[in-house]
Order: structure tokens, then C-alpha cells, then sequence
């Protein structure tokens, strides 16, 4: 598959994993493999490069030589504070965003994301039944009203993105693509299937 020249793939990997009681989501194996590689592997074939937002065990995060950005905002603000800190810190126009717990995401993102992205700054991952926001392309110049929104106390993923003007893409011809592990016994479950 091509590489899609500027643009950065992101995994997200900064939460606090309160479902699973506080430990590093993206560390936890899946297959023998942790889960933020699942991700990585798979946006590094069809992005330029890729670096991993993420708020410790930031030395593992680098042992594979890609660039790893902290929140430049304290306390774990969510997903949003993860993506400024990127935008804010690494060059390039566009970032694909993903988190580290959706293993399963199909190796055609950035391709469909750009068949249909239109003129709007973001564009976002549909299954057909859930809109999965924290999936997303987004362009840089949406930086300065992402810093006035997450500085007025906001955080929702997904009112941000429409506000952009962006829209959501249809997945809804790959099953399970945006599984994501909240648990450890969603971990475990997933073991047995894939």
C-alpha cells in the first residue's frame, strides 16, 4: 500500500485507562503483541510517518524509533489534548488519528478518509451504528480553535469535530474494524477471535 506523503499517523496512547483500573492500555498484549503496535503497524503503511501521543512509559513508546509527544496540558485531558500537543509539536498538514486500543482498523483508512474528506478540515470513522471520533483526519489549521475550545473547558471529542465542519465516513462494509479494548476481559475475549 502507498505511503501518503504529509500526512502523520498518530496513536493515541496518553488516556489514564480507567476501565482497566489505571495500567498503560497500550502496553497490554494482544496475540503476543502489545496493542499500540497493532495500531502503529497498520498507520505506518499508509502514512508518511508516525509518532505516538503518550503520558508515560515514554521510553518503551520510543524503542521503536518513532517520535512520542506528551500532553502539553496537565491531568489527562482526553483525546483533544493528545492531538493539539501533535499538531502543535511535530511539522505537516495532515495528522490520522487512532487509538492505541483499536487493533482491528482496516488498512484502507487514510485512503477512504481522503475519496471522501471533500473541503472540510476533519473527517471522522462510521461504522454504520456508532461515530468513532478519536478515528480521524485532521488538518493543522484547525490548531487555533482546538486551543480556545480545550482552554474554555471542553473536551468532547466529537462536538469539537462538528463544530470544524467536519463529517463522518462510512465503514460500515468492515465488520468489527473499530473494536476497541475497555477492559481486560474485552482483551481477553479478543485473544480467542483474532
Amino acid at each position: 500500500m502507498n505511503q501518503h506523503q504529509g500526512i502523520t499517523g498518530v496513536v493515541l496512547a496518553g488516556g489514564k485507562a480507567s476501565r482497566m483500573g489505571g495500567i498503560d492500555k497500550g502496553l497490554q498484549e494482544l496475540n503476543g503483541i502489545p496493542l499500540w503496535q497493532h495500531v502503529a503497524a497498520t498507520l505506518s503503511m499508509q502514512t508518511e510517518t508516525l509518532a505516538v501521543s503518550a503520558n508515560r512509559s515514554l521510553d518503551i513508546y520510543r524503542s521503536l524509533g518513532h517520535a512520542v509527544v506528551e500532553d502539553a496540558l496537565p491531568d489527562y485531558p482526553g483525546p483533544l489534548a493528545g492531538m493539539l500537543s501533535v499538531m502543535q509539536q511535530l511539522p505537516g498538514e495532515w495528522f490520522l488519528f487512532c487509538p492505541c486500543d483499536t487493533p482491528f482498523i482496516p488498512d484502507f483508512l487514510t485512503d477512504r478518509f481522503l475519496q471522501f474528506r471533500t473541503q472540510t478540515p476533519v473527517v471522522w470513522a462510521y461504522d454504520g451504528e456508532r461515530d468513532h471520533p478519536a478515528v480521524s483526519l485532521i488538518n493543522r489549521s484547525v490548531v487555533p480553535f482546538l486551543e480556545k475550545y480545550l482552554e474554555a473547558g471542553e473536551r468532547r471529542v466529537m462536538v469539537f469535530l462538528q463544530q470544524c465542519g467536519g463529517h463522518r465516513v462510512d465503514f460500515s462494509d468492515v465488520k468489527d474494524a473499530f473494536i476497541n479494548v475497555n477492559t481486560l476481559d474485552d482483551l481477553q475475549s479478543m485473544q480467542v477471535k483474532s
